[in-house]
This record gives C-alpha cells, sequence and structure tokens, in this order.
C-alpha cells in the first residue's frame, strides 16, 4: 500500500514544478480564455487567463504511471483513453483559442474521436482481458450481458462523462477537485478488485490534478481547457469500464451528473415552456447568480464530491457479493 503513495506523490510535485514554466509560456502564446458574456458578470475578469492547462495534468499523470505501472496492458488502455481524450481537447481549444474559432471542433469530429476510442476501450478489455460484455448492477447481485450492445453502452459512458466533467469545468478548482476526490475514490474501487496498477493511475490522476489545483484555485492563473476536462472524464470513464463500475461511477462522480442534469432540464424546460428552472446552467452558475460567492460554491460542491465518493464506496461494500 506504501508503494501506491509514490505515483500520487511524484504527479504532484511534476505537476507543482511544471505551473511555472508552462503558465508563462501559455501566456506567451497568447493562449488566453475568452469568457461568455451573457455569463456571470464577475467572470468578465478571467478574460485572457490561459488556458490548455490541461496539458500539465496530462504530463504529471502520465510520467508516473508509466513508471510506477507501465507493466500493466490495462494502464496503457486507460493512458490511450485518457490521452486521446486529451488530443481532442487540445485541438478543440487551439482551434477557438489560436484559430479564433468559436465552436472549435465539429460535434460530428469530436463524436468521431470518441467512437474510436469507445470501440478501442470495449473490444480490448472485452476480447484481451477477458472483461466481458455483462453490466453490474449494484445492490441487486446482477449481470447484466449486453452482447454487442455493450459497445453503445461505453461509448454512452464515455461521451457522458466527458462532457459532464465538461460542463463541471466552469469554476475556479470546480472540475480539478471534484475528480481528485473521484480518482481517489477509484483508486479504492481499483485495489478492492485486485487491481493494483489501475489503482496507481487512479492516485497519479487524484496527484497530478490536485498539484494542478496549486493554479487552478481561485484566482486561478491558468485554466484547465477542454485538453483536461475532456481528458479527466476520459479516465475516469476508462477505469470505471476496467473494474467493472460503470454504474458505480454515476455515485461517485454525482457531482458531474448534477452538473449534466441541470444543463439537460435547463433546455428541455426552456424549449418546450420557454421558462428556465435555475437563473443559469450549468447549475454551480445558478448559485452564483443567487448571490454565493465563488469560492463557496466550489467548496460547497467539493464536500458534495466527497460525500457522493463516500456514497459510492458504501455501495461497493454493500454489493461485493454479487460482484
Amino acid at each position: 500500500m506504501q508503494n501506491l503513495l509514490y505515483p500520487a506523490a511524484a504527479a504532484f510535485l511534476i505537476a507543482l514544478a511544471l505551473g511555472p514554466v508552462l503558465i508563462p509560456v501559455l501566456r506567451r502564446l497568447k493562449f488566453g480564455q475568452s469568457i461568455r458574456e451573457e455569463g456571470p458578470q464577475r467572470h468578465l475578469a478571467k478574460a485572457g487567463t490561459p488556458t490548455m492547462g490541461g496539458i500539465l495534468i496530462l504530463v504529471a499523470l502520465t510520467v508516473p504511471a508509466l513508471i510506477f505501472a507501465g507493466k500493466s496492458a490495462e494502464v496503457w488502455l486507460a493512458l490511450f483513453v485518457t490521452l486521446g481524450h486529451g488530443l481532442i481537447g487540445f485541438l478543440d481549444d487551439y482551434i477557438k483559442v489560436v484559430l479564433k474559432r468559436n465552436l472549435g471542433l465539429k460535434a460530428r469530429e469530436k463524436i468521431l474521436g470518441q467512437i474510436i476510442m469507445a470501440v478501442a476501450l470495449a473490444y480490448i478489455a472485452t476480447t484481451w482481458f477477458g472483461r466481458g460484455t455483462d453490466l453490474w448492477i449494484p445492490f441487486l447481485g446482477a449481470n447484466i450481458d449486453f452482447g454487442p450492445l455493450y459497445y453503445v453502452l461505453i461509448f454512452l459512458v464515455l461521451i457522458g462523462t466527458t462532457n459532464a466533467v465538461n460542463l463541471t469545468d466552469g469554476l475556479d478548482g470546480l472540475a480539478a477537485g471534484t475528480t481528485t476526490i473521484a480518482a481517489a475514490a477509484y483508486a479504492v474501487i481499483a485495489l478492492a478488485f485486485g487491481k493494483q496498477p489501475l489503482a496507481a493511475f487512479c492516485l497519479a490522476l487524484a496527484g497530478a490534478t490536485l498539484g494542478f489545483l496549486r493554479y487552478n484555485a481561485h484566482p486561478a492563473k491558468v485554466f484547465m481547457g477542454d485538453t483536461g476536462s475532456l481528458a479527466l472524464g476520459g479516465a475516469l470513464a476508462a477505469v470505471a469500464v476496467l473494474t467493472k463500475t460503470e454504474l458505480l461511477l454515476v455515485v461517485v462522480g454525482g457531482v458531474f451528473v448534477i452538473e449534466a442534469l441541470s444543463v439537460i432540464i435547463q433546455v428541455i424546460s426552456f424549449k418546450s415552456t420557454g421558462k428556465r428552472v435555475f437563473r443559469m446552467s450549468p447549475i454551480h452558475h445558478h448559485f452564483e447568480l443567487g448571490g454565493w460567492s465563488e469560492t463557496k460554491v466550489v467548496a460547497v460542491f467539493w464536500l458534495a464530491g466527497a460525500v457522493f465518493a463516500a456514497l459510492g464506496l458504501i455501495t461497493l461494500v454493500a454489493s461485493q457479493g454479487g460482484i
């Protein structure tokens, strides 16, 4: 167990060391974040803050993961999914920030990339690693075999998680902090399934996001951009698939789920009735516009993330007989 602290510590220290090097480079390259005018007015002051800081997270994650768990094929697969989504996010950020094309990558281009990774993840996990095409149902002690439809399920898990983390990345430190908590919880889950290399990967992820938080906490010196948020979602989704706990991710990542649901509810309500349920979505903006300070919103959401992570671990313990 002591050895598992090494990837977390190494990732944390690499992130701390990279910050003073990468952030000035991003600033010199004018990779500054643009802020939506329709968002909270206080956010307009953040315009020009360097973005694409997810590069820092990816480097800080990849190096320790390969050093301490590089012999594991499952870790290589998790890294492939993570870095693949990071590449999609990087291209999206580059088009928006550097080429000044506001919409970034086209939706079909993003989806094509995610389909490729979903197919690779599902095929390798089911055929090479013997993961099977069944879905574990917590509490029921049942496994439902989806057969070929499992590939569709993996795509939905990937696209749902990456977009949910992307939506959560709207306040200083919010996505980084909640991901740190979720990654730490998944390290425990991986250990419960006897997958120590994946646990090392999760702890490296937690260390990298915690180190990034040093520069992303309010007032943020750098934003992770889609480069970071899509990669973090991909990492969590990959680990959930490899540990056969896709549904448990819904609990552990409860904050991400709520953020995504708030957007879905807002869109459906406005299109069907012309009325908004929330002052603004994602829901963290609702609380901001209700008078909460940004730091209060982030602290409360971090606490909620810790509660959801604990509920996920409790669910695991209560359901272990059915695994």
